[in-house]
């Protein structure tokens, strides 16, 4: 029975999914692409790489634009959520708490530790990993960190996130995908910690 409660559970989910990836083979792709980021950095649950890979795979010489426009609209979409945690949260708060996943008590005590720790690595480290990203976006507003060093921290892991997924397209084409698909978290989760090494390092320079 939990199996099956669980398969239920994932199917809303699997939908959107599709419903995503499935603007790819439209005219409006790239604004669909805008979109997904950008709300995808507050309480969307279906983040915006497997539309960009569609779009790479569609149009690779285009890759790199297809990127700059995730990136940009995702940092963007992270700063609605700060403005979310900041200015809305005693309102919104319940809401998000019980219907956004990922945005829960413990989350926030995990990341609001990550912030006092790391800062401007914490939001960078969010941007590029599996970590939902919302959680640090309205993490950062509720916690009051400085809105500059969240917006260059997400531009920084958010970046090098959506580029390097464009890159490995534009380089390598179709076959890299199925490999990106099977290993995504494994590379992000690399790439994070690569990320957090180059911190520490500066850190204890």
């Amino acid at each position: 029975m939990a199996g099956i409660d669980a398969t239920d559970r994932a199917k809303p989910v699997r939908r959107l999914y599709d419903w995503v990836v499935g603007w790819a083979e439209t005219r409006f792709g790239l604004p669909a692409l805008a979109a997904v980021s950008f709300v995808e950095s507050s309480f969307f649950p279906v983040p915006p790489d497997p539309l960009l890979l569609a779009l790479c795979l569609g149009a690779t010489r285009r890759a790199l634009v297809f990127a700059a426009v995730a990136t940009g609209s995702s940092v963007a979409g992270g700063v609605f959520g700060y403005w979310i945690g900041a200015e809305a949260w005693d309102t919104l708060g319940p809401f998000f708490m019980d219907h956004v996943p990922g945005v829960d008590e413990r989350s926030f005590q995990r990341v609001q530790a990550l912030y006092e720790r790391w800062n401007f690595g914490a939001v960078a480290f969010a941007g590029l990993t599996p970590i939902p990203y919302k959680v640090f976006a309205i993490t950062a507003g509720v916690f009051s960190v400085d809105l500059a060093t969240f917006a260059a921290g997400s531009l920084l892991g958010r970046g090098l996130r959506f580029f390097l997924l464009a890159l490995l397209i534009y380089r390598f084409g179709k076959p890299i995908k199925a490999f990106i698909d099977r290993r995504f978290a494994a590379l992000a989760w690399a790439a994070g910690i690569l990320l957090a090494g180059g911190f520490l390092a500066l850190k204890l320079l």
